[in-house]
């Protein structure tokens, strides 16, 4: 099965994972989308802001050889998940995919994780440690930013009351301006007409807004900062399989903060799939595919 990334239309979502079967599960009074194909110990591929289950169309096909379950999961308020009148915080989004994986009954879970997804997942291990085999992240939060000099200053007009709303909720900024500029390649229309279709209206951007203000800078919001900080030191200490998947120059994980990762956890591989902006599923999907399966095939 391989993913045409020249499709468009209503149907292209269809047809990016075809052989894939899809559902909405029941979670928590609201429900959560999965994409999932296959038997066996599951894999579960986790997306970040502000993109979707769509994020892992090229890469999940070449993987469903390896005999084994993939599950790729629309977080809570986004892609064709419900979205419920919560907060959205990091917790949040960290509670809804334990109740997920919970109501699903899974166990031995190998994580892929981008961006968000990273957070979400080392939490889970932290929470729930004996159900998770290994975890593989790119392009992740995995730390506090000490200040406004670490991130790119347009995170702080989205931070910033009016101004953040005006540009996440009232022109779409995440999905029409950020989505585009951080992918190395041209994004094509149909894979941007995807992405763009969940938030037709102000009300629907929430969540993506509420994304950009739960990166913790200069000790803010303090509970996620605490999540990140907890969930870190928890995951560099765990004996559990860890891969970073990078590529160049990348945005949120660059060769300063390889360089970290690998001090803190001393047993970490790294996978380096070579030029990428932040969002390295689209931008290199078959290295990032030939990456996994290298790594999964070790864990055997």
């Amino acid at each position: 099965m391989t993913a045409d990334r020249s499709t468009t239309g209503q149907g292209e979502c269809e047809v990016a994972f075809d052989g894939f079967s899809r559902r909405d599960v029941p979670v928590s009074g609201s429900s959560m989308h999965i994409v999932e194909a296959g038997t066996g110990q599951p894999v579960v591929f986790l997306h970040g802001n502000p993109t979707s289950s769509y994020l892992w169309r090229h890469v999940l096909p070449p993987l469903s050889q390896t005999g084994r379950r993939l599950i790729a999961v629309d977080l809570i308020g986004m892609g064709r998940s419900g979205k419920p009148a919560i907060e959205y915080t990091l917790r949040d989004h960290v509670d809804y995919l334990t109740a997920l994986l919970d109501t699903l009954g899974l166990t031995d879970i190998v994580f892929v994780a981008h961006d968000w997804g990273t957070a979400i997942c080392l939490e889970y291990l932290r929470r729930r440690p004996d159900r998770v085999r290994a975890v593989a992240f790119m392009e992740g939060h995995v730390r506090p930013l000490d200040g406004w000099a670490d991130i790119d200053p347009v995170f702080q007009r989205l931070r910033t009351a009016g101004e953040g709303e005006r540009l996440a909720l009232e022109e779409n900024f995440l999905i029409e301006t950020l989505l585009p500029a951080g992918v190395r390649g041209a994004l094509a229309p149909g894979d941007l007409e995807v992405y763009r279709r969940p938030y037709p209206d102000p009300a629907s951007r929430r969540p993506l807004l509420q994304w950009t203000r739960q990166i913790p800078v200069a000790g803010q919001p303090a509970d996620a900062a605490r999540i990140l900080e907890q969930a870190w030191t928890h995951f560099a200490a765990s004996p559990r399989p860890k891969l970073l998947v990078r590529g160049r120059p990348g945005a949120v994980i660059g060769t300063e903060a390889v360089a970290w990762c690998r001090r803190t956890a001393p047993d970490l591989r790294v996978a380096d799939i070579g030029a990428a902006g932040h969002f390295l599923p689209e931008d290199q999907p078959v290295r990032l595919a030939q990456a996994l399966t290298a790594w999964l095939d070790v864990l055997e």
